[in-house]
């Protein structure tokens, strides 16, 4: 909280400023208050067009044009500053100045031609992920699915003692207790052996549970410690939050999920009952993806780099022990595509039999929604599994708003009557499917960067639908009886839906 108070006495004086000169502007300029109100809604009319040719979720731009309706000129101003992908160009031009990784020299090429045999229009969604993130797929050489962090947290432990050569840290949330004391107290003795130890977090998602001084902490102990995207001014990148988790032990092994480095994501405190999270670990040459990943951002946002070495190291092991294939990558805001968004409405559209979910926060777009509905009403056996206990009670009032036109259509939601869900995976016909952090809303699927981990025909999906199926029978069904949609609710879900992407 003294964290936030600090932050928050910070920024003030340049909102108080901000005020100030528009109060003494708008005094200024009264004399000609009809003459400007015309030129106003003239350029309102050219800004409301410039949105709408604009390639853009649909949602979005509703949002944007009833402010810009409403308030003409401070709804443009704060498009500019938050709605606006030019602003995130401070982040582009850091990744831009930290220069390319070395190439990743995997040959996908049998990979592809074995895909396409077997799933040409599979081989095709591989293909696009590869070209639109610049991630290749490899030979799923191991993988292990954890039904819970608390499960995944002893081998977390477990392979962070095996460490030689360097420990790669970076995650959303971090916070001190048994978890994260646990980890520090490997990671700074692994130091003093001289293994590279780093750590990343986003600043915003730790601004309540880490501290500067924690930081300093970990330098103190021999680990480098960066924080992503530092609160420090009200400014467009504001929003581009480092949502990624992962855990890189000298690039042989990761593990990631949704999993964050907080007591309540292993259940050692209770916050919203039983908390149920996913994650796993890969082994193998798979890992390289997760490595590159880290690399772009630590060369990005600190000021030092990680040795080219670390990435070209040959980790390939004996193809016959693979399991299926895995494409890692990660989201990005800063480009006009939004892969994960678009990932999932090409699997739904190619889904026969099944398409299952787990997700947090339920508030898709226009474009994923009417693929949820599509595949429901073709006779696909679609269903989500949202929470029980809710974490954010708006946001939850918000997810809930999308209910009945997904339950009318013919998707199954269950609600998990035990405490909150916060893992994230999707499975598709049970041979492909994805577990990372991405959340079925539109900060994960538009704003967030996000990291995601493609399989197909890897034994990890079995253990993920074996999973959804043992969750499903702790869940409540939300049936059309059971949504009582009033009018008191549905005008508040109605204005609740207009504002989601700001959720």
């Amino acid at each position: 909280m003294n964290k936030i108070i600090r932050r928050v006495i910070t920024i003030l004086p340049a909102l108080l400023l901000q005020v100030l000169w528009l109060t003494v502007l708008f005094h200024w300029l009264a004399p000609w208050a009809a003459l400007i109100n015309a030129i106003l809604s003239v350029l309102s009319l050219l800004f409301v067009l410039y949105l709408i040719t604009k390639q853009e979720e649909s949602t979005y731009k509703i949002l944007w044009l009833l402010v810009i309706f409403t308030f003409p000129l401070p709804g443009a101003l704060l498009y500019l500053i938050f709605g606006n992908k030019r602003t995130t160009r401070p982040l582009q031009k850091k990744l831009d100045k930290a220069g390319p990784l070395p190439k990743d020299t995997a040959d996908t090429a049998p990979l592809y031609e074995a895909l396409a045999a077997e799933n040409k229009r599979l081989a095709q969604t591989f293909r696009l992920v590869e070209n639109k993130t610049g991630f290749v797929p490899h030979a799923n050489q191991s993988a292990k699915y954890y039904s819970l962090g608390d499960k995944m947290f002893p081998d977390m432990l477990e392979e962070l003692k095996k460490a030689k050569r360097f420990i790669f840290v970076e995650y959303f949330i971090i916070e001190n207790g048994l978890m994260w004391d646990s980890m520090v107290e490997i990671l700074a003795e692994k130091a003093k052996q001289g293994v590279d130890v780093r750590v990343m977090y986003d600043d915003l998602g730790s601004i309540s549970t880490y501290t500067k001084n924690d930081a300093e902490e970990l330098r103190k102990k021999g680990i480098r410690c960066v924080s992503f995207n530092p609160l420090i001014l009200i400014k467009g990148t504001l929003n581009c939050r480092d949502h990624r988790k992962m855990l890189i032990i000298d690039g042989k092994t990761a593990f990631s999920g949704g999993v964050n480095l907080a007591d309540e994501y292993i259940n050692q405190i209770e916050k919203h009952g039983h908390w149920k999270d996913i994650g796993f670990r890969l082994t193998g040459e798979a890992v390289g993806n997760y490595l590159r990943m880290f690399a772009q951002f630590w060369n990005a946002f600190a000021d030092d780099r990680i040795p080219d070495e670390y990435l070209t190291e040959n980790l390939s092991e004996d193809p016959a022990d693979a399991d299926g294939l895995i494409l890692s990558y990660y989201d990005s805001p800063l480009g006009s595509d939004a892969v994960s968004n678009e990932l999932y409405i090409d699997l739904l559209s190619q889904a026969r039999e099944t398409a299952w979910f787990f997700t947090p926060y339920l508030m898709p777009g226009s474009a994923l929604l009417d693929a949820f509905v599509r595949a429901a009403r073709r006779g696909v056996d679609v269903r989500i599994i949202m929470p029980g206990i809710p974490d954010k009670k708006l946001v939850y009032r918000m997810s809930r708003s999308f209910y009945p036109v997904l339950v009318e259509a013919g998707v199954k939601i269950y609600e998990y009557t035990p405490g909150f869900v916060h893992a994230k995976a999707c499975l598709v016909d049970g041979i492909v499917g994805t577990v990372g952090t991405v959340n079925l809303d539109y900060r994960s699927l538009f704003l967030h960067f996000e990291n995601n981990s493609l399989f197909y025909r890897a034994s990890l999906l079995d253990h993920l639908k074996a999973d959804f199926l043992e969750t499903q029978e702790k869940c409540a069904e939300r049936t059309p009886d059971t949504i009582n949609m009033s009018f008191g609710k549905w005008l508040l879900d109605g204005v609740l839906r207009i504002f989601t992407p700001l959720c």
